[in-house]
């Protein structure tokens, strides 16, 4: 017991150790790490708690019953920390109900009037002579024109399977979920969709075959020789997964008494999950990724300011109170960030020939897209819930970063055609960038707790 003890402790301290060095420059970028850190802790992270608990950004409206494109169903977690609670129609605000997307003000105050907004957008100046299913024909291929800007597989909200789900009710946190059903999504993340042929294995990989004294260097020997855009498609896959890992380490259930469980950090779980001896360096690598993330959904949240700027855009609940403040704190926190000045510069990317670069481009979309179907593949549904959020706010977040001329050009009292976003994009993007703002937070909290245990 003594022998466990001790090496548990020096575990902890090498780990201690080995956090100290995530400082400094990343790469791909002109940014530090402590700035970061800074930025987030003392401008960014209060205030995106506080949206994130408006009414406008906490229900999510979500299909869970969705099934595995890919491969048999493995059924559902059987967990009851996997269960989701959805949300009953009576509880979700009258404004979000009736369907829109970020309502324009003028039209906020009626929900007569809302639907026939709503409709006369879809169906622009259709002949009002056509037939039922004509006009189905054009919402069809509106619908189509619109997916093709988008870089996730977006849930039909119509469909009778999709549930309001009040995410504060719902945490993300450890499920218990693990196992081949949920090494199997990651796997085919990362196997099939991050530009990497089948004879480069990535570190950790169980599949790969012994490799000696390489510890994945073979790995990222490979991934330095690729274009920019290709390294920061697998920046943004690891920084994603290793957020989740904080996460889960930051909410695990530490005891549970008379029934009432108690949830913080485990520093345990987060060893595992980080410790440069247990993931063979991988650790700090993965959490750099994190912050590299964070740049890039930092940097759409300033780049996406000018739509939500304009009079006309509305967070519309039906509370005219709580949505003008809604508005407000979400403006005040886009200031923040136009404010920060060492942004993830994304015209680097993209930029050779036109040809190739709309053909990567698009590429690049694809995979992502492809990426966002997987989520439906996820055993747990908290896991999948939290999954398909946050690969939805990252792919807002890239559809928007390749949009800037289309947002630049945002006509300031009408809808626009060139560029929109649905409410469900939006609250994932906010809820997104909130996890990743709180994944940054916690880690400082994980290298507070490690350091007393030196």
């Amino acid at each position: 017991m003594g022998r466990v003890l001790l090496l548990e402790a020096r575990q902890q301290h090498c780990l201690a150790g080995g956090l100290l060095e995530l400082i400094g420059v990343l790469d791909d970028c002109q940014c530090d790490i402590e700035s970061i850190d800074d930025f987030n802790t003392y401008k960014i992270f209060p205030k995106i708690q506080k949206l994130q608990e408006r009414d406008y950004f906490r229900y999510y409206k979500v299909n869970l019953k969705r099934p595995c494109p890919f491969w048999a169903d493995d059924g559902h977690c059987s967990i009851k920390d996997c269960h989701v609670e959805p949300c009953p129609e009576s509880k979700v605000p009258i404004g979000i109900k009736a369907g829109s997307a970020n309502k324009y003000s003028k039209a906020a105050n009626n929900t007569k009037e809302l639907e026939d907004c709503e409709q006369a957008n879809k169906l622009g100046a259709v002949n009002s002579t056509l037939s039922n299913q004509s006009k189905e024909a054009f919402i069809d291929w509106a619908r189509y024109d619109d997916s093709q800007d988008h870089f996730c597989e977006l849930d039909d909200e119509r469909s009778p399977d999709a549930q309001y789900v009040d995410l504060l009710l719902n945490p993300e946190r450890y499920t218990g979920y693990k196992g081949p059903s949920a090494w199997r999504v990651w796997n085919s993340i990362y196997e099939e969709n991050c530009f990497k042929p089948r004879s480069v294995y990535r570190p950790l990989n169980p599949l790969a075959p012994s490799r000696g004294e390489d510890d994945g260097e073979g790995f990222y020997t490979w991934l330095e020789g690729l274009c920019l855009e290709k390294r920061v498609f697998y920046k943004l896959i690891s920084g994603l997964h290793a957020s989740i890992n904080l996460h889960l380490c930051a909410k695990c259930l530490l005891e549970e008494t008379w029934g009432k469980p108690s949830w913080g950090p485990n520093v345990k779980e987060f060893i595992r999950r980080f410790d440069s001896i247990e993931t063979k360096g991988e650790g700090l690598r993965r959490l750099k990724n994190l912050y590299f993330l964070y740049l890039i959904e930092l940097r759409a949240l300033s780049k996406v300011a000018p739509y939500f700027e304009r009079s006309i855009v509305d967070l519309y609940t039906g509370n005219v109170n709580e949505d003008a403040e809604s508005k407000a704190l979400l403006l005040d926190i886009f200031r923040d960030t136009k404010s920060f000045t060492m942004h993830f510069d994304e015209k680097s990317m993209f930029a050779g020939d036109k040809k190739g670069a709309k053909s990567l481009k698009e590429e690049f979309r694809l995979h992502f897209k492809n990426i966002s179907r997987i989520m439906d593949c996820v055993g747990c549904d908290k896991c999948r819930l939290w999954g398909k959020l946050q690969t939805q706010g990252l792919g807002t977040a890239l559809k928007i970063l390749f949009s800037e001329r289309e947002i630049q050009n945002l006509p300031e009292n009408s809808p626009s055609k060139g560029f929109q976003l649905t409410r469900q994009e939006i609250v994932a993007l906010v809820n997104a960038f909130g996890r990743l703002s709180t994944s940054i937070k916690e880690l400082q909290n994980f290298k507070v707790l490690l350091q007393h245990t030196r």
